[in-house]
């Protein structure tokens, strides 16, 4: 295992404040970026219909809109009521399912006030021409939302299945209960029930043993589930997600253990360690393939991104696509960064506070 050091940055939480960008490539930087759209509120998530148009959620705001680069339109689809926003809270993650096309629908991630319990939900809301209508909550987290570490992503998998990872509520000790949701990647069908081949029968727990994370990403290749996740003040992660695996946080966790990456990694049965880590902690976010992507050297590389230093790196897999060959820095943004997504064109998008942008060769 290699220990991976980044330049030294302030600790930001992730998705709260705008953090320093301290920049350092690896290599000369052959990437830019094009501007999309600015103009936007806090795009903390966002997902493409399969016509182009781009779905994404106002963090603060808890509406969901509709940008469409062919017309450069930009209308409001839905408001989340009852939203949530201090700390990391807020309208986290967007997702559309597969069958988007026949059936369209968009699912979201987010906390809000029930009845005087602040909780993370997952919303479906139908789509009737471009405007939400009949929203229907089709999952409740059983541990209540915390100011931090509530995670968000959500994603539909090749499997038509959808994985949510959630953080752990800022309580350590949640990672390793197999009796609750917080800090795990859940999979759930697409109205909220448990699949039948989950690891544990009757749960929706992909993997457990999670701090908190903001970004995954299914290789198109292969298939596999790869996640970024936040450290404490060490071990930012990167990780293959294995089924029924435990991922090793928990309330052992000691940065002042000169062993990493099992200083944060050494909670419950047969934890897996990152493939990658990062100290001082770059707070990983958005991640996705390359595959058609057109960026010169990086066919087939994982990208993800890092909140406190405003970079992108590229990760070059092993030939087997279960490893990581080798990883460099390619383009530093002006700003923090937030999400990012392949899009219908292959290419690859990412987010800041205010805007849309996508890599291209520089």
């Amino acid at each position: 295992m290699r220990r991976l050091i980044v330049p030294a940055a302030a600790i930001a939480t992730a998705l709260l404040l705008p953090a320093p960008v301290l920049a350092r490539p690896a290599r000369a930087q052959a990437i830019g970026a094009q501007l999309v759209v600015d103009g936007l509120a806090w795009p903390a998530a966002f997902t493409f219909a399969p016509d182009g148009r781009i779905f994404y959620g106002e963090r603060y705001t808890g509406t969901i809109r509709i940008y469409d680069p062919s017309t450069g339109s930009n209308t409001p689809f839905f408001t989340i009521a009852n939203l949530e926003t201090d700390g990391e809270r807020g309208l986290l993650g967007i997702a559309l399912p597969p069958n988007y096309a026949t059936r369209p629908s968009v699912y979201a991630y987010a906390t809000r006030n029930v009845n005087g319990t602040i909780e993370n939900q997952i919303i479906r809301i139908p789509d009737v021409g471009g405007t939400g209508r009949g929203a229907r909550v089709i999952f409740t987290e059983d541990v209540a939302a915390n100011t931090i570490h509530n995670g968000g992503r959500i994603l539909f998998g090749p499997d038509g299945k959808l994985y949510v990872v959630i953080g752990e509520a800022s309580n350590p000790a949640n990672s390793q209960n197999l009796t609750n949701d917080a800090g795990k990647i859940l999979r759930m069908t697409a109205t909220g029930a448990v699949p039948a081949d989950n690891p544990f029968p009757g749960s929706l727990i992909w993997t457990y043993g999670h701090r908190n994370s903001y970004g995954f990403t299914f290789d198109p290749l292969t298939r596999n589930l790869w996640e970024t996740e936040n450290g404490p003040s060490c071990n930012d992660e990167l990780n293959l997600i294995i089924k029924g695996a435990n991922y090793g946080w928990g309330p052992s966790e000691n940065c002042s253990d000169p062993n990493p990456p099992s200083n944060t990694n050494r909670d419950g049965p047969n934890p897996v360690l990152p493939l990658a880590w990062f100290t001082p902690t770059i707070a990983p976010v958005g991640a996705a393939f390359c595959v058609g992507c057109g960026l010169t050297g990086a066919e087939g590389s994982l990208f993800f991104m890092a909140y406190n230093t405003g970079q992108i790196w590229q990760v070059v897999l092993t030939a087997d696509r279960l490893g990581i060959a080798s990883e460099s820095v390619v383009y530093t943004h002006s700003s923090f960064v937030l999400s990012m997504e392949r899009g219908p064109d292959h290419l690859l998008y990412f987010t800041d506070g205010s805007s849309m942008w996508r890599l291209a060769n520089a």
